[in-house]
């Protein structure tokens, strides 16, 4: 690629990253569902995906550090979800979830 057309490029990533966080930001801090909520929502679309298992564990671990779900609330959603999603995802989600409750009690 040439020298223009890497600038051009890097101008358009700096741009849609700024853009993007923005926009994350705005429709994280509306004031309609809380965080929380925000949050079950978005696991629960992710484990119905299948697949995002990254993004999953990202969710869980911030869902768990920021006090938005207790790990008894967390291993409720895998319970819920299993019905939903499939024994397949659910079971994988329990282990993720228990793996995650593990790794930060040792902390």
């Amino acid at each position: 690629m040439t020298k223009p057309a890497m600038e051009i490029m890097n101008s358009w990533d700096d741009s849609f990253g700024m853009k993007a966080e923005r926009l994350f930001a705005e429709v994280w801090a509306r004031d309609i569902l809380s965080v929380r909520d925000r949050r079950l929502l978005l696991i629960a679309l992710l484990v119905g995906l299948g697949g995002l298992d990254q993004q999953v564990e990202v969710q869980l671990d911030a869902a768990l550090r920021a006090g938005e779900l207790s790990a008894d609330e967390l291993r409720e959603v895998v319970a819920f979800l299993t019905h939903y999603a499939g024994w397949a995802r659910g079971s994988h989600l329990g282990s993720q979830v228990e793996d995650l409750i593990e790794r930060l009690n040792q902390d």
